[in-house]
């Protein structure tokens, strides 16, 4: 199983930005579609964001859509989750998964980051 690591969750005011990062540890992004899940206590994970291994057009919540951006760095085999304008009901703990070519199901997850939209 690929091993993903999190970064860039915190704190913001309404308004603001915050740029999450998931790194595949030693395994090329080509392989995994990645997504980026948010889940709040009480309520079901959400899928907010995904792009395929072999890239092409990312998948964007409609909840999200306009706001979020998904981003590739395959040199650091990286995705970024580019949050703009964000919103107190943005606020969760944000997972990264990966689900392997082919697969159908998410098999391998992050520990998540915390992101607090202030209103």
């Amino acid at each position: 199983q690929v091993q993903l690591v999190e970064s860039g969750g915190g704190l913001v005011q309404a308004g603001g930005s915050l740029r999450l990062s998931c790194t595949t540890s030693g395994r090329t992004l080509s392989l995994y579609t990645l997504g980026w899940f948010r889940q709040v206590s009480g309520k079901e994970r959400e899928l907010v964001a995904a792009i395929a291994g072999s890239g092409g057009s990312a998948y964007i919540a409609d909840s999200v859509k306009g706001r979020f951006t998904l981003s590739r760095d395959i040199a650091r085999n990286t995705v970024h989750l580019q949050m703009n304008n964000l919103k107190p009901e943005d606020t969760a703990l944000y997972y990264c998964a990966s689900k392997p070519r082919g697969g159908d199901s998410y098999s391998s997850w992050g520990q998540g980051t915390q992101v607090t939209v202030s209103p």
